[in-house]
């Protein structure tokens, strides 16, 4: 079982001239309960499903299970989810190292958010800020996809 520790951070700055990627993202929740959420996303031209459990006391870490599924299915499992959906692009932005940020510009509900994490290989790893990186926000609910959807930050 895989154990997922990221940081998350708003951006306050330009990010996309660095970007080496991105990909569209439309995601939907089967399950939106902090303790199991059960995502549905086509990512790009592909299907997933990913499980997460609830995060740690900091936020930082929780367990996570992804698995790719056709698109039929990723469509079929869509029309079910939970009222809302994640519209984003993800821009793949490279740190130091083998590290990466994936920072999320969000359409429709979210429109105007934008936000980057950053995957971790344990939770008090010291890695290098850019300066477009704004305020951390890793383990503040309210902007979990998966909250998102529900209370969606043009509402904020």
């Amino acid at each position: 079982m895989a154990q997922e520790i990221e940081k998350k951070f708003l951006v306050k700055g330009d990010f996309k001239n660095l970007a080496t990627k991105s990909t569209r993202i439309v995601q939907g929740y089967l399950s939106s309960i902090p303790e199991r959420t059960v995502r549905v996303r086509i990512k790009g031209e592909k299907g997933f499903l990913t499980i997460k459990g609830i995060g740690n006391e900091s936020g930082a870490s929780r367990f996570e299970w992804e698995k790719e599924i056709s698109l039929d299915e990723t469509h079929s499992l869509l029309a079910i989810c939970e009222p809302g959906v994640i519209d984003k692009t993800r821009f793949i932005v490279p740190a130091q190292g083998e590290l990466k940020f994936e920072v999320d510009e969000f359409y429709g509900d979210n429109q105007g958010l934008v936000v980057a994490e950053i995957e971790l290989p344990a939770e008090n790893f010291a890695f290098d800020k850019p300066e477009w990186l704004g305020q951390e926000v890793t383990g503040d609910a309210k902007y979990y996809n998966s909250m998102l959807m529900k209370n969606p930050f043009k509402n904020w």
